[in-house]
């Protein structure tokens, strides 16, 4: 389950387009309002918009959306029982609403028109309102047992547009690049390979990096709001266990040859000839990243000399 919340100043617009007959509207709950037709709904709503016409953005518009997985039990008795407990958990409440179902799309949804101003001329608050929304949808999610859906890998990039369509692009080139370097710098170059722009937040005037900021097409996002894995600290951590991997993995091979069962080393490259990987032979690579590699090249020199030292005892 998740929402899509918007406000604005046209009652007869949010109107038209909730119950426009080509997306098969049924009204499933109201309260408050004449429902005689699109008209006296509108008028409804803007008489009592009056009580307190100083908002500017009085129509309160949600759209709530559910798993396809979910659409044999999601009759509109259930839906609307759903939808009208999130109102109330989201503080809606004492005002005028209706909520409609459609079936334009091949995932159930419904959409909440409602006051912003409520039945005793009082503004009901939008703070925090997207937060408190994500928590309510979660909680609904697991109380109902519907299905909880993937989140961004799921989402259809063909249906966005901008700047969600970039945004979207970016998650998915960072999902793969992160996945497969072993520093930043291999990062920044195969993110530039890509039309993807890097830059670091510094903490006041020092160099101590605070956070990333990633560019594309135009568009700049934080690395936390393309996707919380992906914040400064969280991206470092991964490239830091990539990195430990790929000295665990030559320290295998060593081991082989020490042998006499030398193997022939595997590219790093998985495929993308044209991209860099892995975390050897770079060069400028400045203080903050160095602290990162001067501990993986300890831990590499205590693995070798572990080994050294179990192969003098085999001698003996």
């Amino acid at each position: 389950m998740m929402a899509k919340i918007t406000k604005g100043n046209d009652f007869k617009g949010v109107v038209d387009y909730i119950l426009d007959k080509d997306k098969n509207a049924q009204v499933i709950a109201f309260d408050g309002l004449f429902m005689e037709n699109k008209d006296t709904i509108a008028m409804s709503f803007n008489v009592q918009w009056q009580m307190n016409n100083k908002v500017s953005k009085p129509v309160g518009h949600i759209a709530l959306s559910f798993s396809k997985e979910d659409e044999p039990r999601l009759t509109n008795r259930v839906m609307a029982g759903i939808a009208l407990e999130y109102m109330e958990r989201m503080g809606i409440r004492d005002t005028q609403f209706f909520i409609a179902r459609h079936f334009d799309k091949e995932h159930p949804h419904v959409h909440i028109a409602f006051n912003r101003i409520d039945n005793s001329s009082n503004t009901i608050s939008d703070r925090n309102e997207r937060l408190r929304s994500t928590r309510i949808c979660k909680k609904l999610t697991k109380k109902y047992g519907l299905h909880m859906a993937n989140g961004k890998d799921n989402v259809k990039r063909e249906r966005l547009k901008e700047p969600y369509k970039t945004k979207y692009e970016l998650y998915d080139i960072l999902k793969t690049e992160i996945g497969r370097c072993g520093n930043w710098n291999v990062l920044v170059a195969n993110l530039k390979r890509q039309g993807v722009e890097v830059h670091f937040k510094h903490k006041g005037q020092t160099d101590e990096i605070q956070g990333v900021v990633f560019t594309k097409n135009g568009y700049h996002f934080n690395g936390s709001k393309v996707d919380k894995r992906f914040s400064y600290s969280k991206i470092g951590a991964v490239l830091q266990r990539n990195r430990r991997e790929e000295y665990m993995e030559l320290a295998s091979t060593a081991k082989d040859n020490e042998l006499g069962q030398a193997t022939t080393p595997t590219p790093s490259t998985t495929g993308h000839g044209e991209f860099f990987s892995g975390s050897f032979g770079l060069l400028n690579v400045n203080s903050s990243y160095n602290a990162a590699d001067a501990e993986a090249n300890q831990e590499m020199a205590e693995i070798l000399r572990r080994k050294k030292k179990r192969k003098r005892g085999m001698r003996l």
